[in-house]
């Protein structure tokens, strides 16, 4: 990762476990950190791909931010990837649900879209916001 990312997006997960497990082995993503409780909920994580980060947790936790977030979800995360179909073999290999294939879009990216096992949609393509493609 180079730089510190000044956006990143924040989900809770019931099961942040699996969640970290899917972002790291179907997805590519590499852990910088988690911490978990005296009983194994995930109070934070933070996962890399690129120069992007998101941060994850478990569900049902105390604190004004996981209270917030009790409800909500699913997210949508896009994330700029160099090969698309690698990257979607990759998630196939891992049984990740697949909702578009890998497509190339009018306006020049080639990307695909995968829902985790919460329902969250994760979009990876070669668009890169602010950089052109």
């Amino acid at each position: 990762m180079t730089g510190v990312p000044t956006i990143c997006p924040t989900i809770l997960y019931k099961d942040a476990k699996a969640a970290l497990r899917t972002l790291k082995d179907a997805f590519g993503f590499t852990v910088l950190s988690a911490y978990e409780d005296e009983d194994g909920a995930v109070l934070h994580a933070e996962l890399a791909y690129g120069d992007g980060v998101v941060m994850l947790g478990s569900k049902g936790r105390a604190g004004v931010f996981a209270k917030a977030m009790g409800d909500a979800g699913p997210a949508g995360v896009y994330v700029v990837v160099e090969d698309v179909n690698a990257h979607h073999a990759r998630a196939v290999g891992h049984g990740v649900e697949i909702l578009m294939a890998p497509t190339d879009q009018d306006y020049g990216s080639r990307d695909y879209m995968a829902r985790d096992a919460e329902g969250n949609i994760w979009s990876f393509g070669t668009y890169a916001p602010g950089g052109g493609n």
